[in-house]
C-alpha cells in the first residue's frame, strides 16, 4: 500500500514538473514579412507545443488564416533552458529543425531545412 501511494505522488510530482516548465505561457514573436504573432506554449504529450493565438500587422490586431496552428512542434526540454524540436514558419509553409534557448524572458529560436536555409526569431514573454 506504502508503495503504491508513493508511486502515485512521484507521478503527481513529475506531472506538476512538466506544468511548471518556464516555456508555458504566452509569447510575442518579431516582425516577420510584416506581421508577427502571439504563440501560447502549452505540454503537447511529453513535449511542449507552441501555437498562435493572436496575429498583428501594421493595422493592429487581424484574424490570419494561421490562428491555431502549431508554430512549435513537440519542443523537448534539454536541461539549462534549452529545448529541441521542429518550427514552421507561416510566410513560406517550411518545417525546420528547431531549437529554442530560454533567458528570462527572451525565448531564442531558430532552425535550419536542410542544415543550409535558417531562421531565428527572439520571442519576448508576455504572461
Amino acid at each position: 500500500m506504502k508503495t503504491m501511494i508513493t508511486a502515485a505522488l512521484f507521478a503527481v510530482g513529475l506531472a506538476g514538473g512538466a506544468l511548471a516548465d518556464p516555456v508555458l505561457g504566452v509569447w510575442k514573436t518579431e516582425v516577420d514579412d510584416g506581421a508577427y504573432a502571439h504563440v501560447k506554449f502549452a505540454p503537447c504529450g511529453p513535449n511542449f507545443c507552441g501555437k498562435i493565438v493572436r496575429t498583428f500587422n501594421a493595422e493592429g490586431e487581424y484574424k490570419s488564416p494561421n490562428l491555431g496552428k502549431t508554430l512549435f512542434i513537440d519542443m523537448t526540454p534539454d536541461g539549462n533552458g534549452k529545448y529541441s524540436g521542429s518550427a514552421w514558419r507561416p510566410a513560406n509553409g517550411k518545417i525546420y529543425k528547431g531549437s529554442m534557448t530560454l533567458k528570462g524572458n527572451k525565448l531564442k529560436a531558430g532552425g535550419c531545412v536542410a542544415g543550409i536555409i535558417c531562421i531565428k526569431n527572439t520571442l519576448t514573454r508576455i504572461k
